[in-house]
């Protein structure tokens, strides 16, 4: 039997806002979260915007405490704020510290890019390079596995279903829904948190300002500075945040009398081989359009049955490619293709939890009905041209809209490919 799975809950720490509220309030008036980043110019970075989430610390002091805290760097405190969110806006109640109770039936997949590398640079190398190990403390260990994020929110919601962090590049986020859709498909769990997180951290950024990937021509326009689709896109402009969906199964959903967003109609994941123009850094296209495929497959729906596209576009050289891989992989000419928009374009590339992040936004589109506005792609790139009446650029209210596709491309060649679907009872 496949168990039809739903969402539930949802929590978001973004560059635009923190909670759901703030973040569609965001996302459909065109406010940005990328800001200028003083340190990243006195590191001589070529690219010294960044989108960072505001108020982390003042938001960490009403979630946990000191004692928690210790053990916790951005990506971990960032993802346990993003699951203790969803997990309450799914109808559940987080267990007290001294509660002996154990939710079976509930686990988490939460992923992340590079992990713990604030932690890593800040404090490991160098106490261990001066010869001060001691002083690391019992806690470094915890925050520096990737594991690290899934844990912890284990241990805050007493979660004893399957815990884990997966870590796939770009597509890391979408791979965690799905992975854990299947997981509660397969009646091996009720409920399961799923999305990524991504910490600030200089370290995490300084190797992609170092392969030249990252804008470095708007540091004094930060709002301006991620640009998919654009012609004068310059390179992406690097995120941190944590994105995580509470699904589980309608059986469960319907049982608790929980409020229902979405149905995580089907995807795929797929990598693409590192042949046909694939490589660590560019996608192979019959492998995007293989995943594409797939996807629709997974779903039971045709290309036709897809009303909105939210892009990997990052706002480097592979959007337009991107753009035309939708098209052939749906079978729509141009003048057809799904209403597209880039979430990037207001929050940066988050790496690891770009896909978390993003389905949150796609949640949010397909169950209040509209497609947020992609900002500074006003001079459209040339060879998009023919798409530019599906670009979409002002927030359009779409209260038809059913199925929205979100689609992560990561380094190494991976795919992922997810469908979200207006949830209908029958």
């Amino acid at each position: 039997m496949r168990h039809r799975v739903v969402v539930t809950g949802m929590g978001v720490f973004a560059p635009n806002g923190h909670g759901l509220e703030a973040y569609e309030s965001a996302l459909r008036n065109g406010t940005s979260g990328i800001r200028r980043i003083p340190e990243l110019e006195e590191l001589k970075f070529s690219c010294q915007v960044a989108g960072v989430p505001e108020n982390l610390d003042e938001a960490s002091t009403r979630y946990f405490t000191e004692e928690q805290l210790v053990s916790m760097n951005s990506s971990i405190r960032m993802a346990a704020i993003a699951a203790i969110d969803a997990w309450r806006d799914g109808g559940l109640e987080a267990p007290g510290d001294d509660s002996e109770n154990v939710d079976w039936d509930a686990g988490a997949i939460v992923g992340t890019g590079i992990g713990g590398m604030d932690t890593i640079g800040e404090r490991l190398v160098p106490l261990v390079n001066a010869g001060k190990v001691r002083r690391l403390g019992s806690t470094a260990v915890e925050q520096i596995m990737a594991s690290g994020v899934s844990a912890r929110i284990s241990g805050l919601l007493a979660l004893g279903n399957q815990v884990t962090t997966n870590s796939s590049a770009c597509s890391t986020g979408a791979e965690a829904i799905l992975d854990a859709t299947y997981r509660i498909r397969h009646g091996l769990a009720k409920r399961m948190l799923a999305g990524g997180s991504e910490g600030v951290s200089r370290y995490i950024w300084a190797g992609f300002d170092a392969m030249r990937v990252l804008n470095r021509t708007r540091n004094d326009e930060p709002e301006k500075a991620s640009r998919p689709m654009s012609a004068s896109a310059a390179g992406f402009v690097p995120g941190s945040g944590a994105g995580i969906l509470l699904i589980e199964s309608l059986d469960s959903a319907v049982e608790r009398g929980a409020k229902i967003y979405a149905e995580v109609a089907g995807g795929a994941i797929n990598c693409g081989g590192h042949r046909m123009g694939g490589s660590m850094t560019a996608p192979n296209p019959t492998g995007v359009q293989r995943c594409i495929q797939a996807a629709l497959a997974d779903a039971n729906l045709t290309g036709s049955d897809i009303d909105a596209i939210n892009g990997h576009l990052t706002a480097t050289f592979a959007d337009p490619h991107e753009i035309k891989n939708w098209a052939k992989a749906l079978g729509r000419p141009a003048q057809e293709l799904p209403l597209v928009n880039a979430t990037k374009s207001l929050i940066g590339h988050a790496l690891g939890a770009a896909g978390g992040l993003e389905s949150v936004a796609c949640v949010l589109q397909v169950h209040k009905g509209f497609v947020h506005g992609s900002v500074n792609c006003e001079d459209l790139h040339e060879e998009l041209k023919p798409f530019e009446s599906r670009i979409v650029q002002q927030t359009r209210e779409v209260p038809d809209l059913t199925v929205q596709a979100k689609a992560s491309f990561g380094f190494g060649d991976v795919n992922a490919c997810v469908l979200f679907k207006k949830y209908d009872c029958n």
